[in-house]
């Protein structure tokens, strides 16, 4: 017989489960990872895509913790794109296509070289809870797994429900089974949940394609990676996109459609993404827009499956179909499936510390869309997150928390636990109120001295960090302190296309000026090309940071004192202090809301929707500041 006796059980392969066991088993946990299919993991659901905005910082963080999904991202990249640099840094997002089976094969692969991490094929259907307190879970096969910690990552499989028009059938993904039982269990302890919808476009077949009538979406191969450990050359095949739009035509054949989608006939109740929406949702919100892009991404590097990202949909095949065919690049279309929508179980996040634990039931975490999210990286993010915070249950320490001034991954957590969902969460930039401190550029320096302090982020990803963060103090010492003259330096700022010195300065005062970078003023000043020549680990990355950091040191400055000063609500601990359905001077909608979160500090109270800045003054009297 087997011992199937852990420190830690994590439900789901997906990208919360292998982020949150592989960090487990890292930090030294010995971990039991369950799902359903070992050769499935880190299935890319939707879109084999990393990244985009405010998702690319995600991954950014998730590798900079020490975590997997930017390495294996890098190794199976089709195409790299940095989103939004026509705006500043603090916006720029890394996305890339993947390769769908070579970042399945690249996740097993780094699960089963992964010490202390063992898998077992299986489907959970029961906790074990004694006294409030999880101890293990019950599986199909009848076996008992017993462990100090579980986290639950099951993704969209709990009694997941797909659509096609009016034909429904069961499942987590297509061809992929449903899991039945599990959130019965697990709400029988008093964790609340409800039901969400998501969708995924249709698959085609690209030999049925009309390139020429789609605008090629070329990718980019300069230094940028989502790894800070991986700097090779890109290890696939690089490929392109392409573009398209639907057209009034289009839109007559899916509005002929309606009464036949689920979405829209009372079939599906649920909610769905607002920030993704079906193409059917896009002509009924968008009544008079005669065009939606599309656009059409590769599978794989040998692959002739293509996914039409901007056409999700659960219309009848028949329709997607004819549909398609009125696009003039797919007026020969032939699919390999059709778009389908999903309905499937979330807990409440409310329920949920900061840590991710359940303050239902001890011991017991959860991470990815059974908190309410959408996407890979918000999964992954939240995946990390629990694996360190079971370890830490585990074995003592101090709980792992980000805050929103420390992380997209801290924002996000925050947002589920303090505000709740009433839609699937998706990460933007917008929801982050301190995004310059945020950006994709210093996620190492951010997070991985608190990573390595907890023991998951290696030695040499430390020291990695740490020769950058010398390389870029001393790019900014020089340039603070190198002085210009205007007669050796005039002629290079002419043909650099900005003003000519009339009296000398340093050279800072110049790498602040629009028109000009470190790269480019640097061949005009051997002294600095020389200092600039000397860095011989990660150098354009480097450089690339220390201007971010020279030209937006006045807004860095400014939002990282905002931050300081708001972290004095962060530090004023108020759980377990007060009984708030007996405090009169706070509003009717501030007691339900204060009791029904129980936030750990006024920080986290002032941002629930409903308090308001004089119930947060009651708190503050209250609290004796």
């Amino acid at each position: 017989m087997m011992n199937f006796n852990y420190d830690i059980i994590v439900i789901g392969a997906g990208h919360a489960g292998c982020e949150a066991a592989t960090a487990a088993a890292n930090l030294g946990s010995k971990t039991c990872l369950i799902t359903m299919d070992m050769n499935k993991t880190g299935q890319m659901s939707c879109n084999p895509a990393m990244g985009g905005i405010a998702k690319g910082q995600i991954v950014k963080e998730i590798d900079a913790l020490g975590g997997q999904a930017g390495i294996i991202t890098d190794r199976t990249t089709l195409q790299f794109r940095m989103l939004n640099r026509s705006k500043g840094p603090a916006m720029w997002s890394p996305r890339a296509q993947c390769d769908r089976e070579k970042f399945i094969t690249e996740w097993r692969r780094t699960l089963e070289n992964t010490p202390n991490l063992y898998i077992w094929q299986d489907t959970v259907k029961e906790i074990v809870v004694k006294d409030s307190v999880i101890t293990g879970v019950k599986t199909c096969l009848d076996v008992t797994i017993n462990a100090k910690c579980v986290i639950l990552t099951a993704g969209t499989f709990l009694n997941g429900l797909m659509h096609v028009g009016k034909v429904m059938f069961p499942g987590g993904r297509i061809s992929e089974p449903a899991s039945y039982h599990l959130t019965e269990s697990i709400a029988s302890h008093g964790i609340r949940t409800a039901r969400m919808k998501t969708g995924t476009p249709v698959r085609i077949d690209g030999r049925s394609v009309h390139y020429e009538d789609m605008e090629i979406q070329n990718g980019e191969n300069d230094f940028h990676r989502f790894s800070f450990m991986e700097q090779s050359e890109r290890q696939l095949k690089q490929l392109n996109c392409w573009t398209c739009f639907t057209n009034p035509d289009t839109h007559s054949i899916l509005r002929q459609g309606l009464p036949y989608s689920p979405l829209y006939n009372g079939q599906i109740q649920s909610i769905g993404p607002r920030y993704c929406p079906s193409i059917e949702t896009k002509i009924v919100t968008f009544p008079d827009k005669e065009q939606h892009q599309l656009f059409l991404e590769p599978e794989g590097e040998t692959s002739r499956e293509l996914y039409l990202n901007g056409f999700s949909s659960s219309l009848p095949i028949d329709i997607q179909m004819a549909a398609l065919k009125t696009i003039p690049a797919f007026r020969d279309v032939v699919a390999y499936r059709p778009g389908y929508a999903i309905e499937y179980d979330f807990f409440d996040p409310t329920q949920l510390r900061h840590t991710l634990e359940s303050k239902v039931i001890g011991n017991f975490f959860l991470a990815g869309q059974v908190n309410g999210t959408t996407g890979y990286e918000e999964a992954g993010g939240q995946g990390i997150v629990a694996g360190i915070n079971a370890h830490i249950k585990c074995h003592g320490g101090t709980p792992f928390v980000l805050g929103r001034d420390r992380a997209y991954i801290g924002v996000l957590i925050d947002d589920l636990v303090t505000k709740g969902v009433d839609e699937p969460y998706r990460m933007f930039t917008s929801r982050a109120e301190y995004r310059i401190l945020l950006r994709q550029d210093d996620a190492d320096r951010r997070l991985t001295p608190l990573s390595y302090e907890a023991g998951l982020a290696s030695r040499a990803r430390y020291d990695m960090m740490r020769r950058k963060e010398e390389a870029i103090n001393g790019i900014r010492q020089f340039a603070e302190t190198f002085s210009i003259k205007p007669d050796l330096i005039n002629s290079a700022l002419e043909s650099l296309g900005t003003a000519p010195l009339r009296h000398g300065c340093k050279l800072i005062d110049l790498i602040n000026r629009p028109q000009i970078t470190i790269a480019n003023i640097a061949e005009h000043i051997p002294a600095f090309k020389r200092m600039l020549d000397k860095i011989d680990d990660r150098k354009e990355e480097t450089v690339e940071a220390a201007e971010i950091d020279i030209k937006y040191a006045g807004y860095i400055d400014r939002e990282r004192m905002i931050a300081d000063k708001n972290a004095r609500l962060e530090n004023i601990k108020i759980k377990g202090r007060f009984k708030y359905a007996e405090i009169n001077s706070l509003s009717t909608e501030a007691r339900q809301k204060l009791e029904k979160i129980d936030p750990e500090t006024i920080g986290q109270a002032s941002r629930i929707p409903g308090i308001s800045p004089s119930d947060i003054n009651v708190l503050l009297l209250l609290s004796g500041r």
